[in-house]
């Protein structure tokens, strides 16, 4: 036997067996009080994007797979006798390994899978039998929906994430008597770890809103403005909906054109500002640029009202505009991320209706103008679902930002979900701290007017693309927008998939340089270039019709886009001139990072 595979020395023995039975005593004792509350929390009600109607929904799909199989006795027949015979093959592969014959596995995880690492999950018969039992089973149903006749995209789509959800939530890795880990540490504790799990649990219950909130880092271990969103620099404008920041020069020369950031209002900017190793913010402004960044407000039922054009014309426009009145340069470069970008790319179909191009050059960072191939968030955009949104949204007149975070951490729950239900609430440890996690935490509200016309325009309708929407009284069309356009995509993206990015940089009149960079929505953006963690793609040409057609004619490079990007975009923003002192015109609201961005939910 490796040491890899060798079994941990700590023996299955209760060593204090009247301090165990009372520690299992108290668990059951709290567990069933926090049992009666989390029944009386939003959670277990039907409403938008809460545990109760996900696994509502969840269970009508996958009752309609089932029927589809029940029509087909012989179909039927045929599948359950290949799950039973590999049921058969597990337990007699089981049986000749616990008489000392070596055996192969019946089932491996794949290597990237870790919630198998722990050495018992092959070493210890009894877990790896419940290992194998899980993957059979997954890999069974997986092919049952793959085989199942009928199903048009959308049905199966959902199909799809639901049996990811079950799946996913049935882990052996997810129960305290089938994952060693907990297993050892309840007995080394006499079951301290699960009391201590079960006070965790009714902490996060406390610090939640609408939804519980599940803690995915040490809250403590981060403070906005101590460790986070550093970067040196004052609020120079602020309107009912924004802040704007300018940052500090770090260079003895700056470039002539200033640069925009729009964020996405869905969540706080300092995604692009954590700490200075990973700050992309600050990263630009060492590259000789002069940085602003839009820090949207944290909404309430006062701004209800304010919609998508109002944060068009009072966001990216005003914000524009103070840029320019600031720095005297009439045109601007400008970055928008997610649904930031969406916001950007809508507004610069506006100003092209119009005759008018207050930038140089635009930067789109995981960004979809068309949402036909938009991923997993359409699961949750269909009509029911949105009038029973709206319905929340006019009562309140915001979103409550715990449910756009369920939403996205649904997205992943093998990552986002399950790992610190079972760090938190069975091996009772408090989650490792960790700034981007901090951040995910850190949700905002959103107004019902903006949010409501967000999904409906766009995901569910997907007007911008099809050149049927109106803003401000006028007809977009993105086939006018001439402005030279850098557009990343990121290869795992979940919420901006690569394929649905690739497809809208099509749509735009101008050169576009299509960049994919590795990982995902998050980490594939924030990506700085010392940690080398990730890969990038360009191709010299791009006259590709698909993503995998591009993919074809890409070369690979190692680490992070931002050296490119920054060269690129050098090539947008005129020679170089004095650095500016942030407020020089305008003059200096607050400190950096300001006050919108404290605000919590």
């Amino acid at each position: 036997m490796n040491e890899q595979t060798r079994p941990p020395s700590t023996p299955y023995r209760i060593e204090n067996p009247e301090e165990f039975a009372r520690n299992l005593l108290r668990v059951f004792e709290e567990g069933g009080r926090v049992m009666s509350e989390l029944l009386e929390r939003p959670d277990a009600k039907i409403s938008p994007y809460s545990a109760a109607s996900e696994i509502t929904e969840a269970a009508g799909t996958l009752a309609d797979i089932a029927r589809a199989w029940l029509t087909d006795p012989a179909k039927l027949a045929e599948a359950q006798g290949a799950l039973m015979s590999s049921y058969i093959d597990l337990w007699n592969a089981s049986i000749r390994r616990m008489l000392g014959e070596a055996v192969e596995p019946v089932a491996e995880p794949e290597p990237s899978d870790n919630r198998f690492k722990d050495p018992e999950w092959t070493s210890n018969p009894y877990f790896d039998f419940w290992k194998q039992a899980y993957l059979l089973t997954t890999h069974w149903a997986e092919d049952v929906l793959q085989q199942t006749d009928g199903l048009d995209e959308p049905t199966r789509h959902k199909a799809e994430f639901y049996l990811r959800q079950l799946s996913s939530a049935l882990s052996p890795s997810n129960f305290p008597m089938t994952n060693p880990e907990v297993v050892r540490e309840t007995f080394a504790t006499n079951a301290k770890n699960l009391v201590q799990g079960m006070s965790h649990l009714v902490h996060d219950m406390e610090q939640s809103g609408d939804l519980l909130k599940i803690s995915q880092t040490d809250t403590e271990a981060f403070e906005v403005g101590r460790n986070l969103a550093t970067t040196p620099g004052k609020v120079v404008f602020e309107n009912e909906i924004f802040q704007l920041i300018q940052y500090a020069p770090t260079t003895d020369k700056v470039r002539e054109a200033p640069l925009l950031v729009i964020p996405p209002w869905i969540n706080k900017y300092y995604i692009l500002d954590l700490t200075p190793p990973k700050s992309f913010l600050k990263f630009a402004v060492d590259q000789g640029f002069t940085v602003f960044v839009v820090s949207w407000v944290n909404p309430d039922e006062r701004l209800a009202h304010k919609s998508f054009e109002d944060y068009m014309l009072e966001g990216v426009l005003t914000a524009a505009d103070a840029v320019r009145r600031e720095t005297g340069i009439e045109k601007s470069n400008v970055v928008g991320y997610c649904v930031g970008g969406t916001l950007l790319g809508s507004t610069l179909a506006y100003l092209a209706a119009r005759g008018e191009e207050p930038f140089r050059s635009v930067t789109f960072l995981t960004t979809q103008l068309d949402f036909s191939k938009a991923g997993d968030l359409l699961l949750f955009t269909n009509d029911s679902q949105l009038d029973s949104l709206k319905e929340m949204m006019a009562e309140r007149g915001y979103l409550d930002g715990s449910r756009m975070a369920n939403v996205f951490n649904m997205m992943r729950p093998r990552d986002l979900i399950w790992p610190y239900i079972v760090n938190n609430y069975m091996l009772g440890k408090k989650p490792f701290p960790f700034d981007l996690l901090y951040w995910n935490q850190d949700s905002t509200r959103m107004p019902a007017a903006n949010h409501g016309f967000y999904l409906e325009e766009f995901y569910n309708e997907n007007k911008l693309a099809k050149g049927e929407m109106t803003l401000a009284g006028i007809k977009l069309d993105l086939k006018k927008v001439k402005l030279p356009v850098f557009e990343l995509a990121t290869r795992e993206d979940h919420i901006a998939p690569a394929k649905s990015v690739f497809i809208g940089s099509r749509m735009l009149g101008g050169p576009v340089e299509f960049v994919l960079a590795g990982s995902g929505h998050i980490a594939g953006v924030v990506n700085p270039p010392d940690k080398m963690k990730y890969q990038y793609w360009t191709a010299s040409k791009a006259a590709a019709d698909t993503l995998d057609e591009w993919m074809g004619m890409a070369k690979e490079h190692a680490g992070s886009w931002w050296p490119y990007w920054a060269e690129w975009l050098a090539r947008h923003s005129g020679g170089w001139t004095i650095p500016r002192e942030p407020g020089e015109k305008l003059g200096v609201i607050e400190p950096a990072p300001g006050s919108y961005v404290t605000t919590k939910s």
